[in-house]
């Protein structure tokens, strides 16, 4: 009790403490960048990440925008080109007024060319940035470029994109987080025997919630995935840490008149059974680390900081808001609105034959069902289509027949005549519309030493060529993948130390990472939770059980979208699993204790299924129904589909998770109690007890 002792007897520096280290929590929090490109988050030693290096540093490009214009004279596109060129961080405009310097007219440009930069009266041009895709520097270019261009002008591109993906998520993410403490307090309020102590739940946690997001300056930066999800994600899986503490203390009030007392009992006791919760969630999370795409380790790290942290402010914090609010409380206080369980705990282990039934004819198709999910990759099709990028990026689709632009890098002194043949090769491609580079103006008539030198700076840096593949097929599609991979076999038929760069090749290998970071994840997460609940029950049988209980429950959970003909965001299909597994295992931990303690305790394997059931239907349903709360309407409201999938699938889970702990363990426990009882540490004279009768009988 020395533990409890001493938050009890430290109870309001305590406060003044938490209160003070809110300012640098506010200043961290504010300080911390956020990234929105989740390409940035591919290992930095495959080919297309190298390739964006070598745009940036020998280029000085980092990134592009495709700019469609409509409804002008040439005169005015130049003029335009002009005062764009004029923007911070604009390295250069290419348009064909200032690529040829009119003295090309646009009739005598091969068909390829005059098709891919003019289209009815539409124009395009490119718009070369001196900072990578995602930069800060780039992102106000492209807002500012939007405000010098007006309506008729559409700027399409990966940064056009980012930046449209920040201001949505920047002006949703504080309605996240009050949708998801209004659905709580509805919970709470429901769940709680007070209505003034979910307030102090939540304002515990609250703090939490801060001290972690302000401690994330350290990092630098994270993805604007963990800044959307990591408070809500902290409020799902903390808030049943809060709840032990008050049911805790609530019972050793009856014990002990002194509630300072009681409280210092309730915090030792909560401290060591929210440890071990914690551990299991927190292994959620770490597994995330082991992914090569490092959005993972990005998230991994905030929540499985979070958790911890939240631990701590649940033993620190909230008995010390509670022990100074106490009269307050108590005045508040009014009886629990959920049913009495008990009745349906007794049904449901008589009835217990009829889940396992339901298991049996549930797990093929649901195993199937997640095993056959869509997943997409095409990162703008999680975003509204109102949008001015997803706009733009229709123009350049129907007016121009380009939905994708790759880029090529090759060496600076190949010849003419093998550059030319290359691109003849790559314009033969299925859905390559045209391959554009020096050769192709220089191929309308203009010698090469006429070109603007601008333009040459663009497309030879000295070492390196760059040419620009315009294809008519989408990103992540099966059909520009193999486009990719056909381009890729005649660059190196070229030059071996070529590379095919852009969002389609970057996506591609998004596609390969991620596939088998999804085996990686589950594998890791599965092996560690194992590991957690070997040495909680020192058991071989329980973790191999509870385990496959709770993926029983994620089979359903994914298989759910195959059904319904969603398609996931691929994030989301890497890691709910994790997240599921590592944040309900619990409820099944909670339950086997309490069989565990009911068996030792002399009850028979039905009656101690039974007792269990019984005595942990209440907090399995608060903690599910407070995960759910949290989390759905989160789902609901986001346009960010990347942030709705999750919330969604992680509600969902939760819901699943109770209902197959609830319905399925007990049933589970029944059926392998002998096993159990053999495998399990403590279990010795229930073993000879059983050889006995066994002898007996013999």
């Amino acid at each position: 009790m020395k533990i409890g002792k001493a938050i009890v007897g430290l109870r309001i520096p305590i406060l003044i403490i938490a209160v003070i280290l809110l300012i640098p929590s506010a200043i961290g929090y504010l300080h911390t960048r956020t990234n929105y490109d989740i390409l940035t988050y591919l290992p930095k030693d495959i080919e297309t990440m190298k390739g964006q290096e070598i745009l940036a540093d020998d280029f000085g490009t980092g990134a592009f925008s495709m700019v469609v214009v409509e409804g002008m004279k040439d005169k005015d596109v130049s003029e335009l080109a002009d005062e764009i060129q004029e923007v911070d961080h604009v390295e250069r405009v290419l348009s064909y007024p200032s690529a040829t310097q009119g003295v090309i007219p646009i009739e005598v440009l091969p068909d390829e060319v005059k098709d891919t930069v003019v289209s009815g009266d539409a124009q395009l041009m490119a718009v070369f940035y001196d900072t990578t895709l995602s930069a800060d520097e780039t992102l106000q270019a492209v807002e500012d470029i939007r405000a010098i261009a007006g309506e008729k002008v559409f700027v399409g591109g990966m940064s056009a994109v980012v930046i449209d993906t920040k201001n949505l998520s920047d002006k949703e993410v504080p309605v996240y987080v009050a949708i998801a403490v209004a659905l709580s307090l509805v919970v709470l309020t429901l769940s709680m025997d007070s209505f003034l102590i979910p307030v102090f739940f939540l304002l515990s946690i609250g703090c939490a919630i801060l001290y972690n997001m302000g401690s994330n300056v350290i990092q630098g930066e994270i993805s604007y995935v963990t800044k959307a999800l990591a408070a809500v994600l902290q409020l799902a899986v903390t808030m049943d840490y809060s709840i032990f503490l008050w049911h805790s203390y609530c019972e050793e009030k009856t014990k002990e008149p002194d509630n300072k007392a009681a409280m210092a009992v309730a915090i030792d006791k909560t401290f060591v059974s929210v440890l071990g919760s914690s551990i299991t969630t927190v292994a959620g999370f770490v597994a995330l680390c082991f992914m090569s795409f490092t959005l993972g380790l990005d998230m991994g790290i905030v929540m499985a900081k979070g958790v911890v942290i939240g631990v701590i402010c649940c033993v620190t914090i909230l008995p010390s808001m509670i022990l100074l609010f106490d009269k307050a409380i108590t005045k508040t206080a009014h009886r629990p609105l959920l049913p009495d369980f008990s009745k349906a705990s007794k049904w449901i282990v008589k009835h217990s034959y009829i889940f396992l039934i339901a298991f049996v004819v549930l797990i093929i198709p649901a195993y199937y069902g997640q095993s056959h999910n869509k997943v997409y990759y095409n990162l703008d099709s999680s975003l509204p289509k109102d949008l001015e990028s997803i706009q733009a990026n229709e123009k350049l689709e129907k007016q121009f027949n380009m939905a994708s632009t790759h880029m090529i890098l090759i060496d600076s002194n190949m010849k003419d005549k093998d550059v030319r043949k290359m691109i003849s090769e790559i314009n033969d491609v299925d859905g390559v519309k045209a391959t554009l580079g020096i050769q192709s103006l220089c191929g309308a008539g203009m010698p090469k030493e006429m070109l603007p030198q601008s333009i040459v700076d663009i497309l030879d840096d000295g070492e390196y060529q760059l040419l620009f593949v315009m294809s008519e097929y989408k990103v992540a599609s099966d059909e520009v993948n193999a486009q990719c991979d056909r381009i890729n076999k005649i660059i190196d038929k070229y030059d071996e130390n070529g590379m095919l760069i852009g969002e389609a090749p970057c996506t591609e290998d998004l596609i390969k990472v991620t596939d088998h970071d999804f085996k990686v994840v589950n594998s890791v997460s599965i092996i560690l939770v194992g590991l957690i609940i070997i040495f909680v029950f020192r058991s071989v049988s329980l973790p191999v059980l509870l385990v496959s209980v709770i993926e029983f429950a994620i089979f359903i959970n994914m298989g759910i979208p195959h059904y319904t003909g969603a398609v996931l965001p691929f994030v989301a299909s890497i890691v709910i699993g994790t997240i599921q597994l590592g944040s309900t295992v619990d409820y099944a931990i909670l339950m086997t204790n309490k069989y565990k303690e009911a068996r030792l305790g002399g009850l028979a394997k039905n009656d101690a299924v039974s007792t269990a059931l019984e005595g942990s239907m209440n907090s399995i349903v608060v903690s599910a129904l407070s995960f759910f709360a949290a989390t759905f309407g989160v789902g609901l409201y986001s346009q960010i589909d990347t942030i709705s999938s999750l919330c969604i699938l992680m509600a969902r889970g939760a819901i699943i998770s109770m209902f197959v702990v609830l319905l399925l363990l007990p049933a589970v426990l029944k059926v392998f109690d002998k096993l159990i009882v053999y495998t399990t540490s403590g279990f010795g004279e229930l073993r000879n007890h059983h050889l006995h009768i066994r002898r007996k009988m013999v």
